[in-house]
């Protein structure tokens, strides 16, 4: 297997309120995303996944993939994305400190 690298991917709203008005749907849609977030977890692939608390919510993921084209699959595979939910966007992410790692 080659060297894994990390990446960031950035997800925003199809919509900008999203978070409050989501339809049933759209709220089944992001179990999905989670479901897939925690199966990226096991796979011990995902670093941390998370999203801002405020007026205009971007979710965070970082990962690791092998390549780029793995990565940006990765992501593109995520049901929210999938399914029109969300917008994503992958870049290459340098991991600089991260607790529990010397």
């Amino acid at each position: 297997m080659s060297q894994q690298s990390a990446y960031l991917y950035l997800l925003s709203p199809s919509r900008p309120d999203l978070a409050e008005t989501s339809t049933p749907e759209e709220q089944s849609i992001i179990g999905e995303h989670f479901a897939y977030l925690q199966q990226l977890l096991a796979e011990d692939k995902l670093v941390l996944a998370g999203r801002t608390m405020d007026f205009d919510p971007i979710g965070l993921c970082i990962f690791y993939a092998d390549s780029p084209e793995q990565a940006q699959e990765i992501a593109n595979n995520d049901p929210a994305v999938v399914k029109g939910v969300m917008t994503v966007t992958v870049r290459p992410y340098g991991i600089a400190l991260l607790k529990g790692r010397d």
